[in-house]
């Protein structure tokens, strides 16, 4: 089955794990500074690693009891994949392990950002971006590597009657690996997410609003918790989330080429192979942009964003001609070429429209900064308000790019369904082709973040932290954008993934013995019908009372999702206030720097916290489509999906953008406007922040992993599905 074109998945890996592992080495050989930058960095380090051990222990029980319950799937009743379990669990290892590379290089990189910042603003963007681009790398050296391995396996292996079913069969399970992925982002983003507000919200509200010193003050007890967070949270997290949503959206589009196809034996691989490939040629061109981001001393925030922009950019523009390139060399039709611009398109417009309202270069965010004048609640006010509007531009960006991306595939035949829906896949394949460069530029935020802190504690001169705020602001807005890129591909992959969870349902008929099913009077073979048979015989349409049962309480688990997080980061936060008021109040001297704060007490407050309140979010992600499932059947959990997607993609947007704005309401004033730090508008625009904190890195950007692990979860449970349902 396997053509020589192939071979270039796994070489590509490579070069971007030996490229991650280049940078990485370059980021080493600079210097951390002077010895309290290096012992605030050690603390920041030790503290990282702390919490990651205890989370991936509490991950590693999760994930013990749900391969226990998939072995027993496929060895007990049958009702599984044998090989689902260790896929599950390989997804899951290689989620935690880019997470964890690139949580340790942003640890090692801060002080050193810092230190490069002494010498200029180009040196500093430098060290971060790149160190930024290991974590980058790793996430798409390892997934494809890990994609392509599997791939290897599965062929030795799955034996099949014919040859089309068994490139079926190998996609279908894949998608399981996907669920490992998405298991682990969602545990990372939610627990990484609660730590990190915590502490950064108690840093705020007693720092800077109750006892008026500076953000990252050394005198903070909470400031060293908040520093860690930003790694556990904001880069851990983040690559967890990120190498979920590119292995979702290669695997998806995988099983569709594979279904879509499975009537042309000849282009059946092709269509398999071709969003792996284009994944691939994006880590050569994602490489290509990382080594042009660059600017000069002085550089205005405007300056910045287009040095980040002109990278990205190429990387865009090149991919438009490898798709073509990989189209031609598969024998594909050059209209699915259509699907993959769009894709591209769709991001960039998201990306734009999230920079135009989160970004304090802009009117939105700078208006919301002027509401301070008014006091915090206008500040809130004006932030959920402008939130709410920038939903707009993404949605109507996500329903043109799902249109022309399925009429490009299907060459303009809306009744061709399963070349419409690979379309969309390969769609949020091209929208995430580019994420070696686009993911650097994330990773970069917390980066640049942690170096201003390190900065301020380490009292360097005022020019050294000037530079750093300004790469801190650039990195508030290129980690919105990210999480705009991140929300987007869900939308897409989630919708490919709601056709993929059809194929599976029908290979669980096929295991269960049903050969053949009666559709509208006729008898129609199991293993060839398409998704109109399937949506006839499960009666999947908006009439039917399941069906809406499952919209209902997919567009509410959106919702008590976020509920739960908000408050999770509520309540951990107000420990976090109790213990540094305490702080300040018991310990003499830590106000005159005459006394060090206990530091630990509160990074064990935040990994607390942030163990117990993870739990059940994240779990009840993974309950909810197995009891949808078991009373509604497969026409509730299509409702299900479809209302989560829905809910959840929009849900995301607003609160992602209205917390990017927020934060940078704040830095616009911070940087000497509306009467600058210590001010009564700065005291407002922190408690915007600190509303928004939340919003934007716990909530929103774990939206878009709970959408597409309840679909891959319904994949996982098919069998389940299929054999039993009260209704």
């Amino acid at each position: 089955m396997l053509n020589q074109l192939f071979w270039i998945v796994p070489i590509c890996s490579v070069i971007a794990l030996l490229f991650a592992w280049f940078f990485f080495k370059g980021m080493m050989k600079e210097s951390e500074g002077n010895e309290t930058m290096k012992r605030i960095a050690g603390h920041v380090r030790k503290g990282a690693m702390a919490y990651l051990r205890q989370q991936y222990k509490i991950v590693g029980l999760v994930f013990l009891v749900l391969c226990l319950f998939f072995a027993w799937m496929a060895y007990g009743p049958g009702l599984q994949n044998g090989w689902v379990w260790f896929a599950f669990l390989t997804g899951g290892f290689f989620s935690g392990l880019a997470g964890f590379i690139g949580m340790k290089t942003a640890t090692y990189a801060s002080a050193r950002t810092a230190n490069a910042a002494s010498r200029s603003m180009n040196d500093g963007l430098k060290v971060a971006f790149r160190s930024g681009a290991v974590m980058g790398l790793v996430v798409v050296g390892l997934a494809l590597l890990d994609i392509s391995l599997w791939w290897l396996v599965l062929d030795c292996f799955v034996e099949e009657a014919s040859a089309t079913h068994k490139a079926v069969m190998i996609t279908t399970t894949m998608l399981t690996f996907g669920m490992g992925a998405s298991t682990q982002a969602l545990f990372a983003r939610v627990g990484g997410g609660i730590f990190t507000k915590a502490a950064d919200v108690g840093a705020d509200l007693v720092g800077k609003v109750e006892a008026g010193i500076p953000e990252d003050d050394p005198r903070n007890p909470a400031t060293i918790a908040d520093n860690v967070g930003d790694n556990v949270g904001d880069v851990a997290g983040m690559g967890a989330d990120l190498y979920e949503s590119y292995c979702g959206s290669v695997l998806a589009t995988a099983a569709l080429g594979a279904a879509a196809f499975i009537t042309v034996p000849e282009l059946q691989f092709n269509a398999i192979l071709a969003p792996m490939l284009i994944a691939a040629f994006g880590v050569i061109l994602s490489l290509l942009g990382i080594f042009m981001v660059k600017t000069k001393e002085g550089a205005s925030q405007l300056q910045l964003l287009r040095a980040l922009d002109r990278g990205i950019n190429t990387s865009s523009v090149l991919i438009v001609a490898a798709s073509f390139l990989v189209i031609h060399l598969l024998g594909l039709s050059y209209w699915i070429c259509g699907s993959v611009i769009t894709g591209l398109l769709t991001g960039i417009v998201i990306g734009k429209a999230t920079e135009y309202y989160t970004s304090h270069a802009y009117k939105p965010t700078q208006d919301i900064a002027k509401s301070s004048e008014t006091g915090p609640a206008t500040v809130i006010i004006k932030g959920i308000g402008t939130g709410m509007i920038s939903t707009a531009i993404p949605v109507i960006t996500i329903v043109v790019g799902i249109i022309l991306a399925y009429l490009f595939a299907a060459q303009f035949d809306m009744t061709d369904m399963s070349m419409g829906l690979y379309g969309v896949g390969i769609a949020a394949v091209g929208m995430l082709s580019t994420l070696g460069i686009t993911l650097a530029t994330d990773a970069y935020g917390p980066i640049a973040d942690n170096a201003g802190g390190n900065a301020e504690m380490s009292e360097l001169g005022a020019e050294v932290r000037q530079r750093t705020d300004a790469l801190d602001a650039l990195g508030n807005t290129t980690a919105a954008t990210g999480k705009g890129f991140a929300i987007g591909s869900a939308a897409l992959t989630g919708l490919a993934l709601l056709a993929s969870y059809i194929e599976e349902i029908k290979i669980g008929l096929i295991r269960l013995g049903h050969t053949t099913l009666e559709v509208g009077g006729k008898v129609v073979d199991t293993a060839s019908a398409g998704l109109k048979d399937m949506m006839t015989y499960y009666d999947v349409n908006l009439m039917n009372p399941k069906v809406l049962a499952g919209v209902f309480i997919g567009s509410m688990m959106a919702f008590l999702f976020c509920g739960l997080t908000m408050n999770a980061v509520g309540r951990a936060a107000q420990k976090m206030v109790n213990e540094v008021r305490r702080q300040f109040r018991e310990i003499k001297g830590i106000m005159e720097g005459k006394a060090e704060p206990d530091y630990a007490r509160c990074v064990e407050i935040s990994t607390r916290g942030a163990q117990r309140e993870m739990i059940f979010p994240s779990l009840l992600a993974i309950i909810i489509p197995i009891i949808v499932g078991l009373i509604f059947g497969v026409a509730g959990v299509m409702g299900l999906l479809a209302g989560g997607l829905g809910s959840g993609f929009v849900l995301a947007v607003f609160m992602a953008n209205s917390g990017g704005a927020w934060d940078n309401a704040k830095k616009y004033v911070e940087e000497g406007h509306l009467g600058g730090k210590g001010s009564e508008c700065h005291k407002a625009t922190v408690i915007g922040d600190t509303v928004g904190d939340p919003f934007k890195d716990t909530s929103g950007p774990s939206l878009n992993i709970l959408i597409k692990l309840m679909s891959m979860v319904a994949i996982v449970m098919a069998g389940v599905t299929c054999m039993f349902s009260l209704l």
